[in-house]
């Protein structure tokens, strides 16, 4: 069966944004619903990518400064480090500014046109055996007075 799923709305992709970050811890100056003005025309896959190279820079650049802090505390001859410190605690805004530089749409404007053609195309041919009837069928259903069953 083919069905026609559209790409998702400026409403959709805000609950897309959301789903994808809902247990990462996003800084609260980035504007999710900016981010899905902005990326209007791109699937659900393409904003998963955004959310998950965003997160992938920001535990990249937690890392780097992790190893940084444990070269200084080499050097200082420092005690070991405290385990609750995290140098990047949330996704920040440069994050997803920088992710956004690899976004791309997996789907171009002719792929839309040439899906919605095949939509409208599916959804016109759906009647098309709308005049079969059984032997003995009247125009609102089956017989049922004709004594016969059709599972026997």
């Amino acid at each position: 069966q083919l069905i026609y799923i559209p790409l998702p709305d400026e409403q959709c992709r805000v609950s897309i944004l959301k789903a994808c970050l809902r247990n990462s811890p996003v800084a609260k100056d980035v504007d999710i619903n900016k981010l899905a003005n902005f990326t209007q025309g791109f699937s659900g896959a393409d904003l998963t990518e955004i959310c998950q190279r965003a997160c992938k820079l920001a535990i990249r650049e937690s890392i780097a400064k992790e190893i940084n802090r444990e070269k200084e505390n080499e050097e200082k001859g420092a005690d070991a480090m405290d385990a609750e410190y995290d140098p990047v605690p949330e996704i920040r805004r440069d994050h997803f500014e920088e992710a956004m530089k690899f976004a791309r749409r997996s789907v171009s404007d002719k792929d839309i046109l040439k899906y919605e053609s095949f939509a409208k195309t599916l959804s016109q041919n759906r009647g098309i055996g709308s005049d079969f009837k059984f032997p003995g069928s009247q125009e609102t259903g089956y017989d049922q007075n004709d004594g016969e069953d059709l599972y026997v």
